[in-house]
């Protein structure tokens, strides 16, 4: 290996699984998972992971981390998925990193912020502020200490709000500030590559057709099932993503199922959407059709 690594990164249903386990089959690759859903276990339609038959034939790490009601960090990520990296090349195998979870591979190849740890009793009393005002009104309480950060956030940006003011509260900074002070190197060579689709329509089809599966595998009982199971809530970072979160008005009545199929279908689009902003402007990546495991 020569203390090498590889990325493949991509718009969700961008094909990046089908890609990742076609190398694995011709080359020793072992695949680190660099989904922030596919830590969740019990989360298992929703979030795509690979089959249990696909796992046993080709090593997969850092799934099925956590409980749906833990919390799991862009820091922590970079953590587990050196260490697995680590490991893999010392078992002589190719370690190769597939997701589309863009600020985990912005922690893994940038390093990490200088910002404190989740607070979970200020996150709670956060959350129970917006519950009484409403989101607008702490970013408004924001935009009075942070200015800066505020400006970039919608108003309604629950996770970054939250995160923010916490990141104020905890260390009387703005997280602004704090962002960018401290970068860390890797103990490898990592190689990059983005498979992004040429047609935006296929791809739009392609997330139709894989909201529909989800929906036809059980999608919505699958959550039923985890609420039956755990105290989870609407405000857990697990149940904010994308297809959870629908299946979740859904299941509260907010929602026919016509208007779910529409909603996560929409919601799964604008993931897309962003997750290609972030490819684009992330230097150094080369087309997935260059992908050659050394």
């Amino acid at each position: 290996m020569g203390g090498k690594a590889y990325a493949l990164l991509g718009p969700t249903a961008g094909g990046k699984s089908r890609l990742a386990l076609e190398l694995a089959a011709r080359h020793a690759v072992e695949i680190i998972s660099m989904d922030s859903g596919q830590v969740y276990r019990g989360m298992d339609i929703g979030t795509a992971k690979p089959s249990a038959a696909e796992r046993a034939q080709i090593p997969h790490h850092l799934i099925d981390l956590i409980e749906p009601t833990q919390s799991y960090s862009a820091g922590r990520f970079r953590a587990d998925c050196v260490r697995a990296i680590m490991e893999i090349q010392g078992r002589g195998k190719v370690p190769l990193v597939v997701g589309g979870t863009m600020l985990y591979y912005k922690a893994l190849t940038q390093g990490l912020d200088a910002l404190p740890q989740a607070d979970p009793a200020l996150r709670a009393q956060i959350d129970a502020r917006a519950t009484r005002h409403g989101w607008p009104a702490l970013h408004a309480e924001l935009a009075r200490v942070d200015p800066v950060t505020a400006a970039r956030l919608p108003a309604n940006d629950a996770q970054r709000i939250q995160r923010a003011l916490e990141v104020w509260e905890l260390s009387g900074k703005p997280i602004s500030e704090l962002q960018n002070s401290a970068r860390q190197g890797l103990p490898f060579q990592l190689k990059a590559y983005a498979l992004i689709p040429e047609d935006r329509a296929v791809l739009h089809q392609r997330i139709a057709e894989r909201f529909d599966r989800m929906l036809q595998d059980g999608l919505v009982e699958e959550l039923s099932a985890l609420r039956a199971r755990y105290a989870l809530h609407a405000g857990l970072p697990s149940m904010r993503c994308v297809g959870y979160r629908q299946a979740w008005g859904y299941l509260e009545g907010a929602c026919g199922k016509a208007e779910l199929r529409e909603q996560g279908i929409a919601a799964t689009r604008q993931l897309a959407k962003r997750q290609l902003t972030w490819l684009r402007s992330l230097p150094g990546l080369e087309p997935a059709s260059a992908l050659a495991l050394e």
